[in-house]
């Protein structure tokens, strides 16, 4: 195993922290009061952009909607309660224990990136964060974003890493069922999924795969516990886990 890759929001911070509650209502404000789009119809609109497009924002520039990328993320993020977030002593240790190569790659725009990450006290836990900034300009007609195959490979181009001795944590399944494609192995946060290697917190680590601390050189070693690490996380996922839909959004959605 070589590297470790996070997402950001509900990922290294659990749900429960309301800050995806507030990102979405910002959305939504943003919907009614920038681009003037009918209250009564901004929430079903913004669902469907996200399950089609992965974000509402690639969703609203792919119907054709023109507003400035900072404009939008200063309105959504800008606002959030981001005193919600204090240091996480744990988290940090936990990081600086594991002897690999860590990476954020998140949807989110750096500033917002930055400041979570500074928030939980594990900034300088991470080699690198890929965000928006990293794959999309200013005014581009579309957007680059998980959950699409694009982003993926992007992404493990930019860091220079093989998928094959990369983990990759989420809280999103479908961005899961995605990263598999490319051929990172991947582990869902938060959720319980039937077959899908899954752990409720990433502070579950350390005893849900204690592999990850050993030192290991051979490379059939590696990949005969690589297996083993799926079989044990898909036959003994966390007990406090929350149920998800059993659908799962194409994997083709851009």
């Amino acid at each position: 195993m070589e590297c470790l890759i996070f997402d950001l929001d509900d990922t290294l911070y659990p749900l429960s922290s309301g800050i995806s509650v507030s990102c979405a209502n910002n959305i939504l404000e943003f919907m009614v009061e920038r681009l003037h789009i009918p209250a009564e119809e901004a929430l079903p609109l913004k669902r469907r952009l996200y399950k089609a497009h992965g974000t509402s924002m690639a969703g609203l520039v792919s119907l054709g909607y023109t507003f400035d990328f900072d404009e939008f993320h200063q309105f959504v993020h800008g606002r959030l309660p981001y005193d919600v977030l204090c240091p996480d002593l744990a988290l940090r240790s936990l990081l600086l224990s594991l002897p690999h190569r860590k990476l954020v790659f998140t949807n989110a725009d750096r500033i917002h990136a930055e400041k979570v990450l500074s928030r939980l006290g594990v900034q300088d836990c991470f080699e690198r964060v890929i965000c928006f900034e990293t794959f999309n300009k200013k005014g581009c007609a579309n957007i680059v974003c998980k959950p699409s195959l694009e982003a993926f490979q992007r992404a493990l181009s930019i860091a220079g890493v093989d998928p094959s001795r990369t983990l990759f944590f989420d809280d999103s399944l479908r961005n899961i069922e995605v990263a598999r494609l490319t051929g990172l192995r991947a582990v869902l946060v938060g959720q319980s999924v039937r077959g899908m290697p899954c752990i409720e917190t990433v502070h579950d680590l350390k005893n849900a795969l204690p592999i990850l601390w050993q030192t290991i050189e051979e490379e059939d070693v590696v990949d005969e516990l690589m297996l083993k690490l799926s079989d044990e996380l898909m036959h003994n996922p966390s007990e406090e886990t929350r149920a998800v839909s059993s659908e799962v959004i194409s994997v083709a959605a851009s």
